[in-house]
């Protein structure tokens, strides 16, 4: 399969210098996960908040490290895509990558469906296992049957924007994640003040405005020209296809899910002190997740620069692509913390005119907003040992580092009488941040040794060749 000439939505990650690229990347990406949350953000915010009172907001709020533990180990697939995808890409290995495509969004099906069953029939039990009280049981319940209902869109969405991605394509994610937005706002309004279906009405839009998104990257790489093109009379699973995808993906995948079944047990603690604490935490999640964003996009682009250029095999530039992503990515998530504790107030004052939850979610912020920075380092330097092969390292460094760590807290210091406060529970984030950081910097510092000696070894045998032959050196 041939390779059509280069577009202007494409970047060229292998040649160049590297920030401007970098940021023309991440910029786009950072945008349209912002754009994502804002529309989300209106859920709680001008419909179930304003409208729904603090226990239909506690009960929206209270299910999203439930979602990220249920969904993550499939998005850690895309993850795997993406990565395998961009090798390709770099490799110029048109027909591999093809069939990468086309395996990559058959298994975005199954995962969709498999999700869609698990999460309407276990809703509610694992719910229970969070302590989500009574009085906010049968919302949160509801709204996560519905949201599950379309998760065959959502999975769609996420490894079709992952291809793309392969390519330095962010543009177009963020044109469909605008468009399918608006039309969740509208049907937010329409649902919840006109016909008054409170938070069935907010999940029921989220799923319209998912599939709307799903079918505009469908029909994006349906009219793809080159390696890209998605045909669905060649859907297939490749199995080797398969085999290396879940080589990468379910390590990031597992790595997902321990954060976020870390997260499910830090908000099972928030759930125990009650409703006002539950929804000043959720308004303040919702103001973090616009932080992470940024750690978020910056670590997907050092993935794609690294994947590209190891497998067009420039050991040099991923040691520069590696430290121009995380000083980046730290300096603009640190500003990005700083203005939301700043506006804390104002922006928590969005969320609900409680005064109760705002002071409840200036707590939160205080303790964890302004130490993101930690997490960039954590999150972004993950995506070098990815792109160069090393996945397994980082799920076990977090296994222990993030999540082993804030269990022991909870279930020891915690539980002290003098530390059951809310300030302890928080506090396990940054703590959790430093240790999981430092290691990851560790590992990458061994890791980067073992890619210098693979550079002097290629460039070895390359001088070796031309000495033998100048020609086939050239071949």
């Amino acid at each position: 399969m041939m390779r059509s000439a280069k577009k202007t939505y494409e970047i060229d990650m292998l040649h160049g210098a590297i920030l401007p690229k970098l940021l023309r990347f991440a910029v786009p990406l950072t945008l349209s996960t912002m754009l994502q949350l804002l529309f989300n953000a209106a859920d709680v915010v001008v419909v179930v908040g304003r409208w729904a009172g603090d226990n239909s907001l506690a009960a929206v709020g209270s299910n999203t490290s439930l979602i990220a533990l249920l969904t993550n180990l499939f998005l850690g697939l895309s993850i795997g895509a993406n990565i395998l995808a961009a090798r390709y890409f770099g490799a110029h290995e048109d027909e591999e990558l093809s069939k990468t495509v086309h395996t990559s969004i058959l298994l975005s099906l199954y995962s969709g469906v498999f999700l869609t069953v698990v999460g309407i029939l276990g809703a509610r039990t694992i719910l229970i296992w969070m302590q989500c009280p009574a009085n906010v049981l049968d919302l949160a319940t509801l709204y996560l049957r519905i949201y599950f209902a379309g998760m065959t869109a959502t999975m769609l969405y996420n490894f079709g924007a992952a291809l793309l991605r392969a390519s330095g394509d962010t543009q177009r994610p963020l044109y469909y994640l605008f468009a399918s937005g608006v039309v969740n706002v509208i049907l937010n309004l329409v649902f919840v003040i006109y016909f008054h279906m409170d938070v069935a009405g907010v999940a029921l839009a989220t799923v319209i405005s998912q599939c709307i998104s799903a079918a505009l990257v469908v029909r994006c790489l349906m009219k793809e020209t080159g390696p890209l093109r998605l045909d669905f009379r060649q859907l297939k699973i490749y199995p080797i296809k398969l085999k290396q995808i879940m080589q990468v993906g379910i390590p990031a995948g597992i790595q997902g899910m321990l954060f976020s079944l870390a997260n499910v047990t830090v908000q099972s603690s928030v759930n125990s002190f009650g409703e006002v604490i539950m929804a000043g935490s959720s308004a303040a999640i919702s103001i973090e997740q616009f932080i992470y964003s940024n750690i978020n996009a910056f670590y997907q682009a050092n993935v794609a620069f690294t994947s590209q250029n190891y497998g067009a095999g420039d050991y040099r530039r991923i040691k520069k692509i590696a430290r121009i992503s995380v000083v980046t990515g730290v300096v603009t998530t640190e500003l990005l913390s700083v203005l939301a504790v700043y506006f804390g107030p104002q922006l928590l004052g969005i969320y609900s005119p409680s005064a109760e939850v705002v002071a409840a979610g200036m707590v939160r912020l205080r303790w964890i907003a302004l130490f993101y920075g930690l997490d960039a380092i954590m999150d972004v330097i993950v995506g070098s040992l990815r792109g160069v092969g090393y996945n397994i390292l980082p799920m076990l460094v977090t296994l222990m580092g993030a999540c082993a760590s804030r269990l022991i807290w909870l279930s020891t210091v915690f539980r002290l009488p003098a530390y059951h406060r809310i300030e302890m529970v928080y506090i396990v984030y940054p703590l959790s941040w430093v240790l999981t950081a430092t290691t990851h910097l560790i590992c990458y510092f061994f890791v980067s040794r073992k890619v210098d000696r693979e550079l002097r070894a290629h460039e070895a045998e390359l001088a070796a060749r031309m000495e033998e032959s100048p020609e086939e050196a050239d071949s």
